[in-house]
């Protein structure tokens, strides 16, 4: 069994503000036996008005958080993976990045969310997220993690089944989602997409996500979740606050749950 940890944040305009609260959490996780952190998207800087959240978004080489959380995982041993930071490209552009960072502090994987969020709410909610964001283009996993084969992903990505049906062909143990969820979409689709990403990948399935009223005034989700190969919900931290859940990951239940429906080897592909 694996223990692991998910941070549930409600991140505000402040990223030192939230890169303590991402810190003392690895210190939290460590110390409770995990060997891996989960942390949201936009773990480091959540802002809707652009204009101001530009002013703390910097090149990789000079993010403070993902400075800080590398110095914090180092000194507790432990693995991170960031859902993601607003980072600024060499071009002046930004990228929603994620970061897998190994109990010695280095970077062992980078991931850019590859779908971006524009939507048009009922609710009168309007995102633009390819406004001021470059999406990613390439799959990303990463092999000996605590938790196996991780793949990565981000929020709006878990729309798009093609990145789910390749991360479950590459193999992957654990797929992490980490989200930045809206109410609306969340009350309808989040436990159903998340559950069906498993099963389809036959993989465990770790999102952490927002929670809660944000200073930039948007409200999110919440209800991190882990659910295993079958679709099994294993935690759900509820939609009411921020904390640090734990789950055990039985790596053994991916091989039980192939054996048993082998959708993986199963599948054909289908003339277009």
């Amino acid at each position: 069994m694996t223990r692991i940890a998910v941070l549930q944040m409600t991140s505000g305009i402040d990223p030192d503000r939230n890169s303590n609260d991402i810190c003392k959490a690895v210190a939290d996780a460590s110390a409770g036996g995990a060997e891996i952190l989960f942390t949201p998207e936009m773990s480091g800087l959540l802002d809707r008005d652009r204009q101001r959240g530009s002013a703390s978004i910097v090149e990789e080489g000079h993010d403070g958080v993902l400075e800080s959380v590398r110095q914090a995982a180092r000194e507790t041993n432990i693995w991170v993976a960031i859902g993601s930071l607003a980072i600024r490209r060499d071009d002046g552009r930004f990228a929603n990045r994620s970061f897998l960072i190994g109990p010695d502090g280095e970077i062992a994987a980078r991931y850019d969310k590859i779908h971006m969020f524009d939507v048009e709410l009922s609710t009168g909610e309007s995102w633009r997220e390819s406004a001021a964001y470059e999406p990613g283009t390439e799959v990303v996993t990463v092999d000996n993690t605590p938790v196996g084969r991780l793949g990565l992903s981000i929020c709006y990505d878990i729309r798009f089944p093609a990145l789910f049906q390749e991360l479950g062909n590459r193999g992957c143990d654990v797929i992490a989602i980490p989200a930045a969820f809206t109410v609306p979409t969340g009350k309808a689709h989040w436990h159903l997409m998340q559950r069906a990403r498993a099963v389809e990948a036959s993989a465990f399935v770790v999102a952490a996500a927002q929670v809660g009223k944000h200073e930039d005034g948007r409200e999110t989700f919440g209800h991190s979740l882990v659910i295993d190969p079958w679709g099994e919900v294993l935690l759900d931290m509820g939609g009411e606050g921020a904390g640090l859940g734990f789950a055990e990951i039985d790596l053994g239940r991916i091989a039980e749950v192939r054996r048993q429906l082998p959708s993986l080897a199963n599948r054909r592909e289908i003339a277009t």
